[in-house]
């Protein structure tokens, strides 16, 4: 959806892995890679869920990498800008969750993320942009950066995210099922980067979500 000579940002799908690793043989990172053999230096500049979809920056240069971590520490200057379809009537008071969150291991190996006292802070912001009686479509800010942050939080108000196969509730999906299925409903719809180089302007970039995406939403 964006290139130029520092950075590629790119519109990705749901169900594909970043980079390869934990029985994931490939992602976007190796795949990017192989199409692009004349940009040696290409480097995810930050993370996405594998269920999630939408904007995911690359770096062609190590410099504008180091540049946009940078910008990654100061939680003001890059913005990110999310979609989230939740189950039922999200309440339009509760605009910001402010609650600490800490991985976990289970007994199994799998690692979930949970709502905990010694957590690390974490703070979403979230505004609803319309609903019914079954579900909520919410314009979501995380201003903290935790692994899993915004499913963790819209679990911890009890309106997990649709199609959530770790926080989710698969009762409540099957309900609105095949309009849900198979994907988590959260979208990384638009980037806001402060500008990189002197001359730079502020770049915006946006992302539309997939048809799957657009068919619920459009039922709200």
């Amino acid at each position: 959806i964006y290139e130029d000579e520092r950075l590629l940002i790119i519109n990705k799908p749901a169900g594909l892995a970043v980079h390869g690793g934990s029985g994931v043989s490939y992602g976007v990172i190796e795949g990017f890679r192989q199409l692009r053999p004349d940009e040696p230096n290409l480097e995810l500049a930050h993370r996405l869920d594998r269920d999630t979809s939408g904007c995911l920056i690359l770096c062609k240069k190590r410099l504008y990498l180091k540049k946009i971590q940078a910008v990654l520490q100061d939680k003001s200057s890059l913005q990110k800008h999310y979609q989230a379809i939740v189950h039922g009537r999200w309440p339009k008071r509760k605009q910001h969750v402010d609650v600490p969150i800490r991985k976990n291991t289970l007994k199994s190996g799998e690692r979930v993320c949970i709502v905990a006292a010694d957590g690390k802070p974490s703070l979403t912001e979230f505004s609803v942009n319309r609903q019914n009686d079954q579900l909520s479509l919410l314009d979501v800010r995380p201003v903290t950066g935790r692994t899993h942050q915004i499913r963790v939080h819209a679990q911890y108000l009890k309106h997990p995210i649709v199609g959530d196969p770790k926080y989710g509730n698969p009762g409540l999906d099957a309900v609105i099922s095949p309009l849900a299925t198979p994907r988590l409903m959260l979208h990384a719809a638009r980037l806001v980067l402060p500008p990189l180089d002197k001359g730079d302007k502020v770049l915006t970039v946006e992302a539309p979500p997939c048809e799957r995406f657009m068919s619920l939403m459009n039922s709200i």
